[in-house]
């Protein structure tokens, strides 16, 4: 310990003061890079969360232990990276987050026992509506959905009951098609005892009124269906032509356009054909009469009275017989009764425009030249189209398909595809981002900062020379060690004493003068003398 101390003390204060100065920078900056690199990596658990979700969330992890950070104003919570799966585990067991609404979860609670019947009717309306704007809000295009449902209460002896109604107001990104603004129409319709499709009403984030809600709607509805009918079948046909494509040319280069011409009126028809040439026997009918009338006179006898007594008459009177046939043949004829029935929706006409891209590669300069497609691969390319679509010439379809350059040629086609070798995510980037900052600000400490001071330290301390005071008793002592009661007494002394020595200088100098002018008037005597001079000391 002495020894360190003695070596403490030759330093001196000011290369003490430096060396502590290095090392806390040293143990600071060293220390904040270990703890800034060695820290966890956060990123987002939930995002766009209401303020009810984030309070109950945060809540949760601080009863975990977990580190997290809030962005956003708290609308995304960031936790840990490797614990985010876990963590969305075990707050999907509590049922977090919610969306900002309450579902079947309300009745969860012990104190609702002693509730009233308004208030059990009032807290199932209210998860309904929790439970309907979460299964909204679970569709792709939509972020956030408010359900508002209106159930009439059932009256006794009521004969008239009102509908229910419901509106519905959604926050999409983007905008919503006909058929996805009927599926939530339907969605919530179903859910509901007694809620017709036609009875909901959806409103956007903007205002705009998606879906009136109102019985005259339906003929709306119905065209709406019409057209996504259409829509639906030319991007069937699109995407089996562009799937062709692909194969062929390549992805994206082509493009395909469907226009399909669809027959939207419902025809019945109902034909009966008879048969001529077709006759079976259905019944026959056949009748025969005779009669026969003998006119005589008038008189009574024996004969006439006994039978056949008429022949034994001597032919006496008038005799009339009468016969006819009759005969009834009726004959079935064959009928035919065939009903058509054709549904709406019959395609009439399809039109199909292919725009195919050439080929690029390069040529005896290396440069990359475009080149058409040849007549003969246009033929067959569009041979492959007539089949996927069900090319019908009767009907008047037309395919057309027409090769020219692209206005950008694909960027896979003129160099080899890297895009595997340095796949980083945003995450990445921010983080080596992050890094190099720190890498940076660690060099820049090194030359600025710890580097002047080493060298302040290795320097050797230079001291200055004293200035040489004469003491009390005459002799020479250092301006350091004189006592500071005598110090001004001296500061007199040396002026004087500085005047005297001003006096005696200019003297010796005046004879020093003279001694050369001596020695350049007589240089071999002086010559002799010095060196009788430096016999005598030998």
């Amino acid at each position: 310990m002495n020894g360190l101390i003695e070596f403490i003390k030759t330093l001196g204060p000011t290369r003490v003061a430096a060396m502590g100065a290095v090392a806390a920078i040293l143990v600071g900056v060293f220390a904040f890079i270990i703890f800034r690199v060695t820290a966890p990596q956060m990123t987002t658990l939930y995002s766009e969360l209401t303020l009810e979700d984030s309070g109950a969330i945060v809540s949760q992890l601080e009863g975990l232990g977990v580190p997290y950070e809030l962005a956003r104003d708290g609308a995304t919570v960031m936790v840990p990276k490797e614990r985010v799966a876990r963590l969305r585990m075990q707050l999907a067991e509590d049922g977090l987050p919610t969306g900002g609404s309450i579902g079947y979860e309300i009745f969860d609670r012990s104190d609702t026992l002693g509730a009233t019947s308004f208030v059990q009717n009032m807290n199932h309306l209210r998860a309904l509506e929790g439970e309907l704007a979460r299964s909204i809000s679970a569709l792709d295009r939509i972020k956030k959905a408010r359900v508002h449902l209106v159930i009439p209460e059932r009256q006794l002896f009521q004969r008239d009951q009102r509908a229910p109604t419901a509106s519905i107001v959604l926050n999409v990104r983007g905008s919503l098609g006909p058929g996805e603004i009927r599926a939530v129409q339907h969605l919530v319709a179903t859910a509901v005892e007694g809620l017709r499709p036609e009875s909901v009403s959806v409103v956007d984030e903007s205002g705009r009124l998606l879906a009136s809600g109102a019985e005259s709607d339906e003929e709306g509805m119905i065209g709406n269906s019409l057209q996504e009918r259409i829509f639906s079948i030319e991007s069937r046909l699109k995407g089996q032509i562009e799937e062709i494509l692909n194969s062929v040319v390549g992805p994206g280069r082509s493009r395909v356009r469907v226009a399909a011409d669809v027959d939207f009126n419902r025809t019945t028809e109902t034909i009966e054909t008879f048969d001529p040439d077709g006759q079976v026997v259905r019944s026959t009918q056949s009748k025969e009469e005779a009669s026969s009338s003998v006119e005589r006179n008038n008189q009574v006898t024996v004969g006439n009275e006994l039978p056949n007594g008429g022949e034994n008459a001597n032919g006496e009177g008038n005799k009339d017989e009468t016969s006819a046939t009759e005969e009834i043949v009726n004959y079935e004829i064959s009928k035919s009764t065939k009903t058509e029935i054709v549904e709406a929706g019959r395609v009439q006409r399809l039109s199909v425009a292919v725009l195919v891209d050439g080929t690029y590669g390069p040529n005896e300069n290396g440069d990359v030249v475009y080149t058409p497609r040849t007549q003969e691969t246009l033929d067959r390319i569009a041979v492959l189209v007539r089949s996927a679509v069900g090319f019908d010439e009767t009907r008047g379809d037309l395919v057309e398909v027409v090769n020219l350059q692209f206005a950008a040629p694909p960027q896979s086609d003129l160099g080899e595809d890297t895009s595997g070798l340095f796949e980083f995510t945003k995450e990445d980037i921010l983080r080596f981002a992050e890094l190099g900052v720190l890498l940076l600000i660690s060099l820049l400490l090194l030359l600025f900062v710890v580097r002047p001071l080493l060298r302040r330290i290795v320097t050797p301390e230079e001291r200055q020379p004293e200035a040489l005071l004469i003491g009390p008793d005459g002799t020479l002592i250092a301006e350091s060690e004189m006592p500071l009661d005598s110090r001004d007494e001296e500061e007199e002394l040396k002026i004087e004493w500085l005047e005297e020595a001003k006096a005696a200088g200019a003297v010796q100098a005046n004879s020093i003068k003279k001694v050369g002018e001596m020695i350049d008037e007589h240089p071999t005597e002086a010559v002799t003398i010095v060196r009788g001079w430096l016999d005598e000391a030998a």
